[in-house]
């Protein structure tokens, strides 16, 4: 009989194909996708089947022998394997490194499940039989009454702990056949229902309004299709776009399918979690739903890859590296809030976890449903192109009224109080208003700290960071100042360290600035801050949010992790205390960033019965981003935004890679950036527009200069290998490092 021969993806550093034979004690459980240890030089290595067969005329006598098959069944999906050969072309990384974000680390260590003893009542006693035991061992009796009055398996060493008895006492019941010990795999579960308590949301179906039927049909028609497809869900905020998730899941599990239910941001996820969890139950008979993030610890993520990788779960809900999940037979992805920059990846591999889903989907032949109220131009445009279909829901759920929007002029607001106030007049009435009613309100600001940086007003001395090129941003809870980049901290100065003047000011707002003004002004209310400074401690999230629904807290005062799909009835207003901040970065997508912040922000007020109002403080309340945002009118600020993106070339009418190059020494960093800027030019000029090379907007982070050089090209696939070729043989100096950035999000 012919031997069995694999080709292998290794995870080593490098990205061939190779070849060997496979033991026949191990051929049954050899398949594409199997993980497997090969010998590789003088080691063993962890490997990925590529391929089963060799090329003709191989030499198969020469080959060495697999030494292990990790698991008995694949750890890679067909579409798993396929998406990591794609992505490492498209993105620009080494094969490996994808395949070792798509497979966890302890899942590559060949960890196995925890397994844990139970005690199980084999006979029940009589009353004669218990007071016979009782007196001649009345250790066994206590022991036995015990599982007796539970009605269910127990664990033993907990039972043996509470009871203060040793094995002995198990032993010897087992032994006379009244007792019986078995096995079971604990499963390390994220999100207990413990931790959910407070975040059940919308547990139950809701009557679908016409939009939301309509909506649920249209995917309904193209799953009847059994093809590829991607649906853009516009819905203004508060319209139940959860609703329209749901009915699809449900169509994908009973037609036998998985479901992989992307969220933006970790905080977002015990939610999604506690509204799937209860409708699953109701929709697929108890369906498990798999938690998966990068905070999970490595039993929790092991148990859920094993059991989304046996098919014993069938359902993953998680942030972006949920997409990477093992799901078999997948028939829908759902991306929620597709437009957040959390779902870019921001180390290699720097992949789109929304760009990914949509990938993946096409090589599953699955759906894949953006959702959004403010959608990415990109996805808007392949709606217009005709790639996409596109699904509305204009209206909120019951007929409830979008926020109204009030916009104050702080030029005005300053004039009027002769200083530059982090409340006006008009918010501060109105979050008074809404003490006295028993109503909540959300203040958002998009900068943690008390101060964005301090400033000396006889020299104009900004205190900067030792180790990069930002200023440092003042935390008056202890004084000190933080580079938000490279963690550097020091206590702040009293005194200008440049020219010794006492009136170092701090300039700029954060968020411990506000939640001091709303203290100030609202003494008797009840406030809590959330930023990054005060989220540290594992839970404490879901903490204030429990809060905060059950109406302990009055004023919440937050970053953008407050500003994004939560929802809460009794909040009537939301403050957005800078609009600005986003609106005057160097980028091309500030004006999209502003009008999607505002949106999604104004979106957190008015969602029970009663309306909802928005105060928005801004400089420039003529600018289009405020404007269009007033009115939730998308159509109107996507048309204008991809106009002006149309005339200058930008995405999402061409593609866009960062060059960053990072060195010590920024003359030796500018050189060697230029001269490979040349040799771009000279060979690849004719299929990309160059731009630089420049320094980078923040030209130093943690000692290291930064350069950049931009590439406009109308074609990925056909740019990036020769990129990684010419880049392979290019001289670079071995203190000079270089990564190409594909499709970024940010251009600091």
């Amino acid at each position: 009989m012919q031997a069995m021969i694999v080709g292998v993806h290794p995870l080593a550093g490098f990205d061939k194909l190779l070849h060997y034979r496979v033991p026949v004690a191990m051929g049954a459980s050899v398949a594409v996708g199997s993980l497997v240890r090969v010998p590789i030089l003088n080691g063993m290595k962890l490997a990925v089947v590529g391929e089963i067969g060799a090329p003709r005329d191989f030499p198969i006598d020469r080959l060495k022998s697999l030494a292990q098959v990790v698991y008995p069944f694949p750890s890679l999906t067909p579409d798993l394997l396929e998406l990591s050969r794609w992505m490492s072309h498209y993105y620009a990384c080494g094969l490996d490194s994808i395949i070792e974000t798509m497979i966890p680390a302890a899942v590559r260590r060949g960890a196995g499940l925890k397994q844990e003893k139970l005690l199980v009542v084999a006979q029940k006693l009589s009353a004669e039989e218990l007071a016979v035991l009782e007196k001649r061992a009345p250790q066994q009796a206590r022991l036995y009454r015990l599982l007796a009055e539970q009605f269910r398996p127990q664990a033993k060493a907990p039972v043996l702990a509470r009871l203060g008895l040793t094995a002995a006492v198990v032993n010897a019941l087992i032994k006379r056949g009244v007792l019986r010990e078995e096995s079971r795999r604990i499963e390390r579960v994220a999100y207990t229902d413990d931790h959910a308590a407070g975040e059940l949301v919308a547990a139950m179906p809701h009557q679908l309004n016409a939009e939301q039927q309509f909506a649920v049909d249209a995917l309904g028609a193209e799953f009847a299709t059994e093809k590829f497809g991607v649906a853009l869900l516009l819905g203004v905020t508060g319209s139940g776009k959860t609703e329209v998730y749901l009915r699809a899941i449900d169509t994908a599990l009973k037609a036998g399918g998985g479901v992989v239910f992307l969220v933006p941001e970790v905080a977002l996820t015990p939610q999604t979690v506690a509204r799937l969890r209860s409708r699953l139950e109701a929709i697929a008979h108890g369906q498990r739903c798999v938690v998966w993030h990068s905070h999970l610890s490595e039993g929790e993520r092991l148990d859920g890859w094993l059991a989304l990788a046996t098919g014993e779960a069938r359902v993953v809900v998680g942030a972006r590296s949920a997409v990477f999940a093992p799901v078999q037979n997948l028939r829908l992805i759902v991306v929620d809030e597709e437009h957040e920059p959390a779902y870019k990846q921001d180390e290699t591999p720097r992949y789109h976890g929304r760009d990914v889903a949509v990938m993946r989907a096409k090589l599953a032949g699955a759906i894949c449903v953006l959702g959004s109220a403010t959608p990415s131009l990109e996805s808007f445009a392949n709606v217009e192109a005709g790639k996409y279909k596109l699904l509305q829901l204009p209206q909120r759920v019951d007929d409830r009224k979008l926020p109204y929007i009030d916009v104050v002029d702080l030029r005005l607001e300053a004039a009027k109080q002769r200083t530059l106030p982090a409340l006006s007049g008009k918010l501060v009435r109105a979050m008074q208003d809404r003490l006295e009613r028993r109503e909540q309100t959300i203040l958002f600001i998009n900068r943690r700290g008390y101060s964005s940086s301090m400033l000396c007003k006889q020299c104009g001395h900004v205190e900067g960071c030792a180790h990069c090129s930002i200023a440092m941003t003042f935390h008056r809870t202890d004084d000190t100042l933080r580079c938000h980049l490279c963690g550097e901290q020091r206590t702040a100065p009293t005194r200008c360290p440049q020219c010794g003047a006492p009136d170092i000011r701090w300039r700029g707002l954060g968020t411990q600035r506000v939640e001091e003004a709303v203290r100030r002004v609202l003494p008797r209310a009840r406030v809590e801050r959330m930023d990054a400074d005060t989220m540290s401690k594992k839970n404490r999230f879901r903490e204030v949010l429990s809060h905060f629904r059950a109406g302990r807290i009055d004023v919440l005062v937050g970053t953008q992790m407050i500003g994004k799909g939560l929802d809460f009835p009794n909040v009537t207003l939301v403050g957005l205390v800078d609009a600005d901040i986003s609106m005057h970065i160097p980028d091309f997508r500030a004006n999209e960033r502003t009008f999607q912040l505002l949106v999604q922000v104004a979106g957190r007020a008015g969602r029970g019965d009663r309306a909802g109002e928005v105060i928005v403080q801004t400089f420039t309340p003529q600018a289009e981003a405020i404007q269009f945002s007033r009115h939730a009118d998308y159509a109107g600020f996507a048309a204008a935004e991809l106009k002006l993106r149309r005339e200058f070339h930008y995405p999402p009418y061409r593609h866009l890679i960062q060059h960053l190059f990072r060195g010590p020494n920024p003359e030796k960093l500018k050189f060697f950036a230029e001269q490979w800027a040349k040799l771009v030019e000279k060979t690849l000029g004719d299929r990309v527009e160059l731009r630089g090379p420049v320094a980078s907007p923040i030209e130093k982070i943690k000692d290291e200069y930064r350069w950049q050089l931009w590439y406009f090209t109308n074609g990925v696939t056909k740019v990036v290998p020769e990129l990684m070729r010419l880049r392979a043989g290019f001289a670079w100096a071995d203190d000079i490092t270089q990564l190409l950035d594909v499709d970024p999000v940010n251009l600091a």
